[in-house]
């Protein structure tokens, strides 16, 4: 039990270390912009959190991410859907 709790307080303090990196490159709207992103991609955000974390960690974002620099990241990164159109004969 010990041991599970370790690894509990562990995953919680290595959340709240990413949430403040988080804060800290991202705009509060390109914040807004992630959460609503995970309740249609929730693997997908995560995925862009890793990225974003490693490129603050590697001193690559010179300034906070706003909005539009984030969808410009995510239009590149989220697959376009495909148009079906069926035609009748």
């Amino acid at each position: 039990q010990g041991q599970a709790a370790a690894e509990h307080q562990y995953r919680e303090q290595a959340q709240a270390q990413r949430q403040l990196i988080l804060r800290q490159i991202l705009t509060p709207e390109a914040r807004e912009r992630l959460g609503r992103i995970e309740l249609a991609y929730p693997e997908l955000k995560e995925n862009i959190e890793n990225q974003l974390i490693s490129l603050a960690q590697s001193g690559r974002v010179q300034r906070q991410i706003d909005d539009v620099t984030l969808r410009q990241i995510l239009e590149r990164v989220i697959p376009r859907r495909r148009d079906i159109k069926i035609e009748r004969r």
